[in-house]
């Protein structure tokens, strides 16, 4: 029976080495991990700041004067606790015309749509139409006084300041939740806003960065 086991031996070897003869099991991939990430900034980037900056063409959709845009969701951020999250987190399908259609009112740019995806969306471990949602959901939860929304002229506040007057405006939120972000000229960048994973409010982790100026000029919208 030896030539019976030697025939046997060179069977399995012979499945071992085709591809195609392979056994199921070993031609299995284990699913990808999921993206670990602690919470979500929501980043609120101010128009007339961002678009008084120089150099770069600004999109008119955005910076076209007559627009009077006052803040867009910049994006949903997946954040670490004390180091910024995880970014392009594996290969990004351009996200549909319906969800970009959807999702212009709250940012203005489909370029800017599809980076968020392929950048911040990827690391969510949702689906883009999932993730957007998600975006939109968050950004309607957070009320925006008007005199920083909608300025008709240049003011200045400190971070502090600004931080104070959203958390008055969202008084179901920690007065912690908000941080403000600038230029290096002092002008407002952005309004970061903490969520946890379920859109909750929370407070921010060392991690949503602060603006250090003693003050920060907000221009008025175009």
């Amino acid at each position: 029976m030896r030539w019976l086991s030697r025939f046997l031996a060179a069977a399995v070897l012979i499945c071992l080495l085709v591809p195609g003869l392979a056994p199921a099991r070993s031609r299995r991939r284990r699913p990808a991990a999921s993206p670990q990430f602690s919470y979500y900034l929501l980043v609120l980037s101010d128009a007339p700041d961002f678009c008084d900056q120089s150099p770069g063409s600004k999109d008119p959709l955005e910076c076209g004067a007559g627009r009077r845009v006052g803040f867009v969701v910049h994006g949903l951020w997946p954040q670490a606790e004390t180091a910024r999250g995880p970014e392009s987190c594996g290969p990004a399908s351009p996200v549909s015309q319906a969800i970009v259609q959807a999702t212009l009112r709250y940012i203005p740019t489909e370029s800017l749509i599809q980076h968020e995806w392929a950048a911040h969306g990827t690391c969510s471990g949702l689906s883009a139409a999932d993730y957007f949602a998600a975006l939109r959901k968050a950004r309607d939860a957070v009320t925006l006084p008007a005199d920083l929304n909608q300025p008709s002229q240049k003011m200045q506040f400190s971070p502090a300041q600004i931080e104070s007057k959203l958390a008055a405006a969202n008084p179901r939120f920690p007065k912690t939740a908000f941080r403000t972000s600038c230029y290096r000229d002092g002008e407002l960048q952005e309004i970061r806003v903490c969520l946890n994973k379920d859109l909750t409010p929370r407070a921010c982790g060392p991690s949503a960065g602060e603006c250090t100026a003693a003050t920060v000029t907000l221009l008025p919208v175009r």
